[in-house]
């Protein structure tokens, strides 16, 4: 143990706190439930602190498609990036907290990026919200702020950074060992989309008197390079004068009318737009809000291409049999073909076979009664 921290008091009154291990390895886990600043979000790399909320304690991660769960990780959260946050804990005087807990959560995070749907993230994070009697989406604006938050964005960037592997692995422990400290600076060095972090929390006690003092340690310079070079692909924010600029590149002017005409329609149905954020394509996602579920029927890419979200869809549209009538209403556009298996997907409807006027009236007859059935359910 090292040594003590001094408290000065309003009273001029110096206390004395000794550190003191952790009576048990639950404690720790119940405090950083309770409290994800532990994680010392102010000394992770970025323009803002890392904030975090908790998903859930005890996450299934399957080894398998279909899987109910092989393994299970000690927390998980999500920062206002919406990147996934695994953490796993060890108190030092277990001797797993070196080469077998790197394992266990490499194990953890290559399934989790594979078998971990966003949705089975987000129906964690209401549970949890619920039992603590707070409003999942309350606990996002806390999270994001009430200005930028779009909650149906937030869920699909949380998407995205699992297909892209984008997450961070933290390992907690009362004190990290010197094999685990180099194992986490190696693999933070070497891997650009993934964080590993390692954080050491002390405790120290006077009495009824707790002070926790969190470290981060893996952020050598090195590191912090090869994560600048990852941010730097993280992608532009669109709007609509860079996504027709961009369109207007790419695309014939027919073309490019088809998809200007498709966001000037969309205003008479959409509750928000969404402008997506990449360095190559960008997108612009109407969003329908009803019933508290946010409904992305079709989104825009300047790249040519018209997204059908079956993904997206809520009921009534969680039945396959809706979900199929409207891809049939699709087929009968000249072209287009969606196969069955479309409906559990997001394909893509090439522009140029909206341009003729009787094919793009089809497209949005389809979207109407799309619209239609949702907003009467």
């Amino acid at each position: 143990m090292g040594a003590g921290i001094f408290l000065l008091g309003a009273d001029g009154r110096i206390v004395e706190m000794r550190e003191e291990p952790y009576e048990s390895e639950d404690v720790l886990q119940r405090l950083l439930a309770s409290f994800p600043q532990l994680l010392a979000g102010d000394e992770f790399p970025g323009d803002e602190p890392r904030r975090w909320v908790l998903v859930t304690r005890e996450a299934r991660v399957p080894g398998e498609e279909g899987g109910s769960g092989r393994w299970s990780l000690d927390h998980l959260f999500l920062d206002q990036a919406g990147i996934p946050t695994l953490v796993e804990l060890k108190r030092s005087s277990d001797t797993r907290a070196r080469r077998e807990v790197v394992a266990q959560m490499l194990d953890y995070a290559a399934n989790a990026v594979v078998y971990w749907p966003a949705e089975q993230i987000r129906e964690w994070f209401t549970a949890t919200c619920d039992a603590q009697g707070v409003d999942p989406n309350d606990a996002l604006t806390g999270l994001v702020g009430d200005a930028d938050l779009h909650i149906e964005g937030f869920w699909e960037t949380v998407r995205t950074n699992l297909r892209a592997g984008r997450l961070r692995l933290v390992f907690i422990a009362d004190e990290v060992p010197a094999e685990l400290r180099r194992i986490v600076e190696f693999l933070n060095e070497q891997m650009s989309e993934t964080e590993v972090i390692a954080v050491e929390i002390r405790q120290y006690r006077n009495g009824g008197q707790r002070a926790l003092i969190p470290r981060v340690i893996g952020q050598t310079p090195a590191a912090r390079q090869t994560k600048r070079v990852a941010s730097s692909r993280g992608g532009q924010q669109w709007n609509e004068e860079l996504f027709f600029a961009d369109a207007a590149t790419r695309l014939n002017p027919d073309e490019v009318r088809v998809l200007r005409d498709l966001l000037e329609w969309s205003a008479g149905w959409r509750s928000r737009l969404w402008w997506g954020r990449g360095n190559k394509d960008g997108s612009a996602v109407p969003v329908l809000d009803h019933n508290g579920e946010g409904h992305l029927p079709i989104t825009l890419w300047s790249s040519g291409l018209v997204g059908v979200g079956f993904y997206w869809l809520h009921s009534p549209f969680d039945d396959d049999s809706k979900r199929d009538k409207f891809r049939r209403r699709l087929n009968e556009i000249p072209g287009v073909d969606l196969p069955e298996d479309a409906i559990r997907r997001r394909p893509n409807i090439r522009v140029s076979l909206l341009h003729p006027p009787a094919s793009l009236a089809a497209f949005k007859s389809a979207v109407d009664w799309l619209i239609t059935e949702v907003k009467t359910t």
